[in-house]
C-alpha cells in the first residue's frame, strides 16, 4: 500500500473518508494488524510511502524510526510515519490536532486548571498542548490513585477545575452512555472536550453541555490531525481552511436527524423524503419495534401494555441512535419516557415536526388518537415535552416540499450553531 492507517482494529474508522476527501487522487487505505506480532512484521518490511498509526501501536512504532521529531519524541508517541529511502521518520499531528479543536471553539488553557482523565499515549498529548498553552494546573485521573494520579472521587472533590478531557474510550461506539465523571460539583468549568468521536456526543459531553459549558468531541480533532499528517506525506502545506470545510462536510453526511412530533405531524413523510435529498438511510422507529416484536402496535398495547410497548420503544431508540447518516421517525409518545430524547442526541438533533392540531389525523391505527379529544388531551400534555426535547422546530402547515426545505435549513443552522 502507499498510504494508510494501522491499528489493532480499524471497522469504524473516518481517515479513509476524511484523507480521500482531502485529496481525491491518492489511495488510502485501512490496513487492521490485530496483533503486535502483525505490526511488527508490517514495520519491519516497511511497505508504504506513509502511513498513519493508532491505538495500539503508537509507542511500539518508535524504536522502527530513524528519526522522531521534537514533538513525538516529548510526547512519547507517533502517529505519523513517512518512508523515505526504506528509512522511517516519525511525527504527532496529535498535538496540533487537539490545540485546533481547542482554539477553534475560543477555549483558552491559560492559567486554567485542566483536568485530564486516563493515562494512555492520548494523555501524554493532551498534558503537552496544556503546557504549552500555560495552564496553571494539570491533574490526571486514573482509576486507581498513585503517583501524580487523582482517582475519580477525588477527581470529582476537586471544585476548581474550570478544563475536562477525557482520553479514555468510556462512551465509544458500541459502548455509547459509558461515563466515568460526574461534573455537578465542578462550579467553575468552562469546557469539556472528549476525544471519543463515535458518537458525536458521549455521555460526558450531554452532562457538559446541561450545565452549559462548551462541549467538543474529537471529530474536529481527528480532521484536523489528518490535514497535518497529509502535509507529512506529501512534504507540502494544505491550506489549513480544509479543516473547518472537511469538518462540516462529513459532520453533516454522518449526523443522524431524529423527529419527533404528533401522531400523523408529518415525520414518516418528511423524513424519507429529507432521507433521500440528503442521502442519509431513513428509520422508522415503530418499524423497528413491530420487527423487535413480532406484532403490531396495536397488539403490543392491547396484549402487554403502554409500558411494555414503552420499553421496547426506548430498545429500539438506543440501537438506531447509535448508528450514523440516518434520519430517524419516531413514534409520537417518544418523549414520555425520560432518556429517549437524550439517546437521540448522541449522533445529532432532534426535530419536533409541529403541525396544527385541526391538521392532524384522527385514529388510523394509532392506540393513543382515537378521537379528537383524545388528540387534544394529548397535545397539551406532549408539547413542553416536545419542546424540551428538540433542538430545532419545524413547522409543517404548508406544502410537503416547504416543510423538507424547512427541515433540511433548520439542520444546517444547528450544525453551524454548534461551533460558532
Amino acid at each position: 500500500m502507499e498510504y494508510g492507517l494501522i491499528g489493532a482494529k480499524l471497522g469504524h474508522s473516518y481517515s479513509k473518508i476524511i484523507h480521500e476527501l482531502l485529496l481525491p487522487q491518492y489511495p488510502y487505505e485501512l490496513h487492521p494488524l490485530p496483533t503486535e506480532a502483525e505490526a511488527r512484521q508490517f514495520l519491519e518490511q516497511r511497505p508504504f510511502q506513509a502511513i498513519n498509526v493508532t491505538i495500539p501501536y503508537k509507542q511500539l512504532v518508535i524504536p522502527y524510526c530513524e528519526a522522531v521529531d521534537e514533538r513525538a519524541s516529548a510526547i512519547g508517541a507517533v502517529n505519523t510515519i513517512v518512508n523515505r529511502d526504506g528509512k522511517l521518520y516519525g511525527h504527532n499531528t496529535d498535538f496540533g490536532g487537539f490545540l485546533y479543536m481547542v482554539k477553534a471553539h475560543g477555549v483558552s488553557l491559560r492559567g486554567k486548571t485542566v483536568l485530564i482523565l486516563g493515562t494512555g499515549g492520548t494523555h501524554n498529548t493532551v498534558a503537552a498542548v496544556c503546557r504549552s498553552e500555560g495552564a496553571a494546573e494539570i491533574l490526571t485521573v486514573s482509576r486507581r490513585a498513585g503517583e501524580g494520579r487523582l482517582d475519580y472521587a477525588q477527581a470529582a472533590a476537586r471544585t476548581d477545575v474550570q478544563i475536562v478531557v477525557n482520553t479514555t474510550p468510556a462512551g465509544m461506539y458500541p459502548d455509547n452512555g459509558g461515563c466515568l465523571l460526574e461534573l455537578g460539583g465542578f462550579d467553575r468549568l468552562e469546557a469539556v472536550f472528549d476525544v471519543v468521536y463515535n458518537p458525536f456526543r458521549t455521555e460526558l459531553l450531554l452532562r457538559a453541555e446541561e450545565r452549559g459549558a462548551v462541549a467538543v468531541c474529537g471529530f474536529e480533532m481527528l480532521v484536523a490531525q489528518a490535514v497535518y499528517a497529509a502535509e507529512y506525506f506529501h512534504d507540502a502545506p494544505i491550506d489549513h481552511a480544509r479543516i473547518g470545510e472537511i469538518h462540516k462536510a462529513l459532520k453533516a453526511k454522518l449526523c443522524n436527524i431524529s423527529m419527533v412530533g404528533m401522531p400523523s405531524s408529518g415525520k414518516t413523510t418528511i423524513g424519507k423524503a429529507l432521507a433521500e435529498k440528503l442521502g442519509k438511510t431513513f428509520v422508522d422507529l415503530d418499524e423497528e419495534i413491530v420487527r423487535r416484536a413480532g406484532k403490531s402496535i396495536p397488539d403490543i398495547f392491547a396484549q402487554e401494555g403502554e409500558a411494555a410497548f414503552r420499553r421496547l420503544e426506548t430498545e429500539a431508540a438506543a440501537e438506531a441512535a447509535k448508528h450514523t447518516g440516518q434520519v430517524i421517525s419516531c413514534g409520537g409518545g417518544i418523549v414520555k419516557t425520560p432518556g429517549n430524547a437524550r439517546l437521540l442526541r448522541q449522533n445529532g438533533p432532534v426535530l419536533w415536526i409541529c403541525r396544527p392540531l385541526e391538521a392532524l389525523t384522527v385514529g388510523g391505527g394509532r392506540p393513543l388518537s382515537s378521537s379528537r379529544e383524545a388528540l387534544e388531551k394529548m397535545e397539551a400534555e406532549r408539547l413542553p415535552l416536545y419542546r424540551a426535547a428538540a433542538d430545532g422546530i419545524v413547522e409543517n402547515s404548508g406544502s410537503l416540499n416547504q416543510a423538507i426545505t424547512a427541515a433540511e435549513e433548520v439542520f444546517y443552522e444547528i450544525l453551524d450553531s454548534e461551533r460558532a
